[in-house]
């Protein structure tokens, strides 16, 4: 961990990481929940329209952990609960990657979950 992350990650979220589907396309689940180092904002929530709903951005994570992924869940702290629905996480829409710009150690991510 970067310097600069160690002094600004200072709280935890736990992520749940989609299997994927099996060789039959059927889900197989979720990996056994991991702690992550990470700093986070609340943002918007489902926008209703004229013509129905939209997912929009809900919160957004920065970590340096490199393997979050569209369809993993999330959740603002620590759990150890199986199952993400259960815990309240909410599914990762996208995760966007930034460069480590002062100690090139280790990239930054931005994980997006939406509504």
């Amino acid at each position: 961990m970067s310097s600069l992350a160690n002094w600004s990650y200072t709280a935890q979220a736990t992520i749940w990481r989609n299997l994927g589907p099996n060789e039959y396309g059927d889900p197989q689940g979720f990996a056994a929940p991991e702690i992550i180092a990470c700093d986070y904002e609340g943002g918007l929530s489902k926008r209703l329209g004229a013509i129905g709903s939209e997912k929009v951005v809900k919160n957004t994570i920065w970590t340096e952990y490199a393997l979050a992924d569209t369809g993993d869940y999330i959740l603002f702290g620590a759990s150890t609960e199986l199952d993400p629905i259960a815990a309240g996480a909410d599914e990762v829409m996208q995760a966007i990657r930034y460069a480590d710009t002062f100690e090139r150690l280790a990239d930054d991510y931005a994980i997006l979950t939406g509504v």
